[in-house]
């Protein structure tokens, strides 16, 4: 009987749960070890037994196989990299260069159900002092912005159904005072000069005027247009490859044959219907 009670055991790996170690499952305990095998991606592990973790880590040991013998033909991204496979028609998302070592899902383009871009906008309002020192609002108020680029990709998966992730190193910022544009006048009536500029009223700053929110934005329109198309392409060969091919008669060699996916004759290679 230790200091905090009895010893915990991972009931995964069997190995003892050092102090603040344990993962709680549904009819178990779990290391830190063996949930840092999970996928990243998941999220429900209170409400996972034993027996449903144990599955998931045999998943993740193939998984790395295919991660090993992932080919890259496509890398968009800084923070975390989507990397495409697009001649074996697979994905995944990379937190790390050393993505082997990371184990990152491999995903293929035909289980994407959807992918979504979410622009985080967060407003600071800017204040001003009055005559006594007090801070006050500018009328109408003005506020500083600052962006983050989300990625939501909706996938068919045993362990999970959504990867989200931040694509920006850090956040954007856009400073009312540079990026709030207008000209500006005066007015004199009575011997009184009225200045004023469009940022006096309230414009919103316009985000497109920064390079960074541009860049960002631009690498979610990738990812998302390489994903929708890849996904396209992937379920077409699939339902060409289901459809019940029927025998024909080659015009370039005469053979009845069954043609490839292609339309090519099985004998001679050539089309066999034009």
């Amino acid at each position: 009987m230790g200091l905090f009670g009895k010893k915990k055991i991972c009931s995964i790996c069997g190995g003892e749960i050092k102090l603040l170690g344990n993962r709680k499952l549904e009819d178990g305990n779990m290391c830190k070890t063996c949930a840092k095998k999970l996928s990243p991606w998941f999220s429900d592990r209170r409400k996972s037994t034993v027996d449903e973790i144990k599955a998931q880590l045999e998943y993740r040991e193939k998984n790395q196989a295919e991660v090993d013998s992932f080919r890259a033909t496509s890398v968009i991204g800084q923070r975390y990299k989507v990397m495409l496979d697009e001649d074996n028609g697979k994905f995944m998302v990379a937190a790390t260069r050393d993505y082997k070592s990371e184990n990152p899902d491999v995903i293929k383009f035909s289980d994407v159900t959807g992918v979504e871009i979410d622009i985080d906008e967060d407003e600071d309002e800017i204040t001003r002092q009055d005559s006594e020192g007090r801070s006050v609002s500018y009328n109408p108020p003005r506020y500083n912005y600052s962006y983050d680029f989300n990625m939501i990709i909706r996938v068919n998966n045993p362990y999970f159904d959504t990867i989200r992730f931040r694509l920006n190193d850090s956040t954007v910022h856009l400073n009312y005072n540079t990026y709030s544009s207008g000209q500006s006048f005066n007015i004199n009536i009575g011997g009184f000069s009225l200045g004023s500029n469009n940022n006096s009223f309230g414009n919103k700053p316009d985000p497109h005027q920064s390079v960074d929110y541009c860049e960002y934005e631009k690498m979610c329109n990738e990812i998302k247009a390489a994903l929708t198309s890849a996904r396209k392409q992937a379920r077409e060969q699939v339902a060409a490859a289901n459809t019940p091919r029927i025998p024909v008669v080659c015009q370039c060699c005469g053979a009845t044959t069954t043609p490839d996916l292609n339309g090519c004759c099985e004998f001679c290679g050539g089309k066999a219907q034009g």
